[in-house]
């Protein structure tokens, strides 16, 4: 159970336990997370500014002793799913284990007890932001956002003369931007599948620590006929090189969310204004921003990369299931099996008008990472099972699924954690 430990055993000994991170092991199990990630070490600065958003609370260690040899971390929050429902999710935000101790089932110990956790606490939902993407699916997290890197060439990109042009564009100062953002991000709203809220304890670390005082990024904000209605976080990267001197400076999107295209456009408009600049570049955009179709000359906008943006994982698949929309189709039953989550495993009708647990046998058989998957819409049961993770027992099950689980705008994130 969650909260009296588990034990990790090798050759028949016990080599370590899981258990609740306390009040005084919140700073060595940070430093041990950067050690696992190829960071320095938290300055006494750096933890006496920021610590607080490294709370105790939702945190499991693995243990040798006294001594830290694992962290699973995460946060409560909120996603948004298709239809526009919010449901209670677990953002994980730290998994990390310590070099010397790897390959040992730390890692399988510590995922065990975290979604337990889930479980007991009614969290029907989990997510995290893969640094290797080949390790979640075998807890059951799948791929279920996808974010492409953007690249504007300055001058040359533009957007075209018939883009929407309102409203106001204003710097913030450090404080403003500490002040002003967390209410402007809540007033946005979570208006995407896969957007997930932002409690206290994400501000210091992901936006104050980059936007405040001490840090580098600038704040701009839109504002409308209604008040503020979208917001960018950037960077500036010098490129200038004795063998190019004149090269401009790059922009560095960390973010830009808005309310509305207008503002959006906006936002995009006065980044390609800044005088001094070779290019903006930003990365975990929306799939299908239309960025190309902004400009003047479409060929302007390039597309660098698509990556994963958000892993999901269902902890209470019925629950999941029922909380989402789905498009009129035929209903369609799944059999899913959930290998850590044993309790989820069964047959699911999904319906146009909801989904319920059923005898009825199934028309396609999926594991929980590529229930993840489906989800949000990002892919379609055709593709999965083309890919060989979706058995189709039915013909033209998947198709039916397909238009059932389809969402006319792609999922996103947008949040760093």
């Amino acid at each position: 159970m969650p909260g009296t430990g588990t034990d990790g055993r090798i050759g028949g000994m016990t080599d370590f336990d899981v258990r609740p991170v306390t009040e005084d092991e919140r700073r060595g199990t940070l430093d041990l997370l950067g050690r696992s990630l190829h960071t320095n070490r938290i300055s006494d600065e750096s933890w006496a500014r920021y610590g607080d958003s490294w709370p105790a609370a939702h945190k499991f260690g693995a243990f040798d002793g006294t001594t830290p040899i694992g962290i699973a971390s995460s946060f409560d929050t909120d996603i948004a799913v298709p239809g526009g429902a919010v449901l209670p999710l677990g953002a994980v935000d730290g998994i990390g284990v310590r070099a010397d101790r790897t390959r040992r089932g730390v890692l399988t110990a510590m995922m065990a007890v975290q979604l337990e956790d889930f479980v007991a606490r009614g969290i029907p939902l989990a997510a995290l932001h893969a640094s290797e993407p080949t390790i979640y699916g075998r807890f059951g997290y799948g791929s279920a956002a996808l974010g492409k890197t953007v690249w504007l060439p300055r001058p040359a990109a533009r957007l075209h003369d018939r883009v929407p042009a309102a409203g106001d564009v204003r710097m913030l100062t450090p404080q403003e931007a500490l002040a002003e953002i967390p209410g402007l991000y809540r007033r946005i709203g979570l208006h995407r599948a896969g957007m997930i809220g932002r409690p206290a304890e994400w501000w210091p670390i992901a936006h104050d620590r980059l936007a405040g005082p001490t840090g580098s990024h600038v704040v701009a904000v839109h504002s409308g006929p209604d008040g503020d209605d979208g917001f960018v976080v950037y960077d500036t990267v010098d490129r200038r090189t004795l063998e190019s001197p004149d090269e401009g400076a790059v922009l560095k999107v960390r973010e830009l969310h808005a309310a509305d295209p207008v503002a959006r456009a906006a936002l995009w408009r006065f980044l390609l204004s800044i005088d001094l600049v070779s290019g903006v570049r930003a990365r975990y955009r929306p799939v299908d921003e239309p960025l190309a179709a902004m400009l003047a000359d479409h060929r302007h906008a390039r597309t660098a990369d698509v990556e994963d943006d958000l892993w999901l994982r269902p902890v209470d698949v019925a629950a999941a299931l029922a909380a989402r929309a789905y498009r009129a189709a035929d209903p369609v039953v799944l059999a899913v099996t959930d290998r850590q989550l044993p309790a989820n495993t069964g047959h699911y009708e999904v319906t146009p008008d909801g989904t319920h647990r059923t005898d009825a046998a199934a028309d396609l058989a999926l594991d929980a990472d590529t229930l993840g998957m489906l989800y949000l819409g990002q892919w379609s049961a055709t593709a999965l099972a083309e890919a060989g993770r979706i058995e189709v027992r039915t013909p033209g099950a998947a198709a039916r699924a397909d238009e059932l689980f389809t969402t006319v705008t792609a999922p996103w994130c947008g949040t760093h954690f």
